[in-house]
């Protein structure tokens, strides 16, 4: 039997958490994103990396309002979509993040009463409405974290059980898979139970997937425990363009440096995209090098990996040894894209710093895709009938 698993990505910004699944094998058959300029980055960057498009296209605006996906003519051919794709693909799955700021601590913390958070449980249903093979479901902390929001996630849980779905989870953290990048994430992952059942994989429970079947630590490089305890760098007194080998002790590919380095991010095609601000030069000099103790006006340390790549609500991140902003260009491979991706001259400056900041790392994208990949092949007695999942479909190689 052979396996080719398709895509349906919703809220899918400008890709990142897409291309971790392309380059691990998965297609891409239907792109949805309600804001225009992410869309039209990321038709941008999937044409320069000549990644083939999409079989069912890109939905954009309204045609990519979720909540219309469940009612009317749209469900209809959305629905029809999914029958088609099932006729010649073995396994469909959705992945998404839905724009989390009503659960995030340091947003407007609305939950689930607010516009962002109803596209949670709006997701949610679409998925118990279409029955995909699999899902990943994308989020902040704080919703899996902060009580009144975790009451929320539960009710979202039990709704997904009730759609026959087995679910597992897990908080995970960027740095984790290689990113320069305290960035921690809740993420969900469901499978339907006859699903399970017509590829031969055997679940015990009848809700939870457990940890000997569905591998979370397998493409853990950098343990957390471990990770945090190595001696990296404190504050240091800024000093323009100044020189400051590597210590040892450190992993080096987890610091910003090393990724700056690595993209060659100063002739990068995004590398003059930064904020040039007519005043508070004064203000970015006086920041120490790896000062991120404050909300704004952050200062990176070459040798140190970045907080979480946040560039919202007036949250500022300097240069290590320059007196300016990152640039677009420096943010995206803080983010762990490949060197080519990038984002196109005509978006604004503000759209693309979110649409970065909104992402998911794309080697934690990648990490999580070769995750649910190995479920597939080792979860289960029959594994050998599932290995044919191939990378045919991208042979391009990133690293």
């Amino acid at each position: 039997m052979s396996v080719y698993p398709c895509i349906f990505s919703f809220f899918a910004g400008s890709g990142f958490l897409d291309l971790g699944f392309e380059t691990t094998g998965f297609n891409i058959v239907y792109v949805n994103e309600i804001f225009k300029p992410f869309m039209a980055a990321y038709r941008y960057s999937r044409e320069l990396i000549k990644l083939p498009q999409p079989e069912y296209g890109y939905h954009e605006g309204e045609a990519a309002d979720v909540s219309k996906l469940m009612e009317g003519v749209e469900a209809q051919r959305f629905c029809e979509l999914i029958e088609d794709c099932r006729k010649s693909h073995n396994i469909v799955g959705f992945i998404g993040g839905p724009p989390c700021p009503d659960f995030s601590i340091g947003g407007k913390n609305k939950g689930n009463l607010g516009d962002n958070g109803k596209l949670s449980a709006a997701y949610v249903e679409l998925i118990c409405q279409n029955l995909p093979d699999f899902f990943l479901f994308e989020n902040v902390k704080g919703l899996w974290r902060t009580t009144k929001h975790r009451l929320f996630f539960e009710s979202l849980k039990q709704k997904l059980i009730q759609a026959e779905y087995i679910l597992t989870e897990r908080l995970i953290n960027a740095i984790e898979y290689g990113v320069p990048q305290d960035r921690e994430r809740i993420i969900l992952v469901g499978f339907r139970k006859d699903f399970l059942k017509d590829i031969r994989i055997s679940i015990k429970s009848d809700r939870l997937i457990a940890k000997v079947n569905f591998n979370w630590q397998n493409q853990i490089l950098y343990p957390q425990e471990q990770v945090f305890s190595y001696p990296w760098q404190k504050c240091k007194p800024f000093q323009e363009n100044s020189f400051l080998a590597c210590p040892e002790g450190i992993p080096q590919e987890l610091t910003v440096e090393y990724w700056f380095s690595k993209n060659d991010v100063l002739n990068h095609p995004n590398a003059q995209h930064y904020f040039k601000p007519r005043a508070g030069i004064t203000r970015f000099a006086a920041v120490d090098e790896g000062d991120d103790s404050k909300k704004s006006f952050k200062r990176l340390h070459r040798w140190r990996y970045s907080p979480t790549a946040c560039y919202g609500n007036n949250e500022v991140h300097l240069h290590p040894y320059k007196i300016r902003r990152i640039s677009v260009a420096e943010a995206l491979a803080i983010q762990s894209l490949p060197a080519n991706f990038v984002l196109p001259e005509d978006m604004s400056l503000t759209n693309m710093f979110k649409t970065i900041g909104n992402g998911v790392p794309y080697l934690a994208s990648k990490a999580l895709a070769q995750t649910i990949r190995d479920f597939f092949t080792t979860g289960g007695q029959n594994s050998a009938e599932l290995s044919q999942i191939t990378t045919t479909s991208c042979q391009l190689k990133y690293y």
